[in-house]
């Protein structure tokens, strides 16, 4: 199981981090031109968006450097279950501009950081 745990945290972080530094680094509307279906930034400011890619930043450093560096290790499962809150937002955004099938990549999303932070909370914390 700790396995699992790592190669999901693995996956979440690289792709939160990506997804991070995008939103940090282009404009409003390269962003939303950039990425096919990524049309949900028409409905916050520039910077909610920016704010938004910084979470997603400190979610991904989150869920590998403490392990990586022996210090607070506790903070894994934080960072997962920020993300989980962080997903909670995206979903409904998703659900009320009737995304169906983004909504559902977004679950995924927040079942995998559910996962991390149940098992970094509970029987397989460091």
């Amino acid at each position: 199981m700790n396995i699992a745990l790592w190669i999901v945290t693995i996956f979440l972080t690289a792709g939160y981090l990506a997804g991070g530094i995008a939103m940090l680094s282009l404009s409003k509307e390269r962003f939303r031109n950039a990425f096919d279906g990524w049309h949900y930034a028409d409905d916050f400011p520039a910077w909610m968006l920016k704010a938004i890619g910084a979470a997603k930043v400190a979610a991904a450093a989150g869920l590998i450097l403490p392990v990586v560096l022996d210090v607070a290790t506790w903070l894994v499962p934080m960072a997962a279950l920020g993300l989980v809150l962080l997903m909670t937002g995206a979903t409904t955004t998703r659900i009320i501009r009737r995304e169906w099938g983004a909504a559902g990549g977004d679950l995924v999303f927040w079942a995998l950081a559910a996962f991390v932070a149940w098992g970094r909370f509970g029987p397989y914390a460091f």
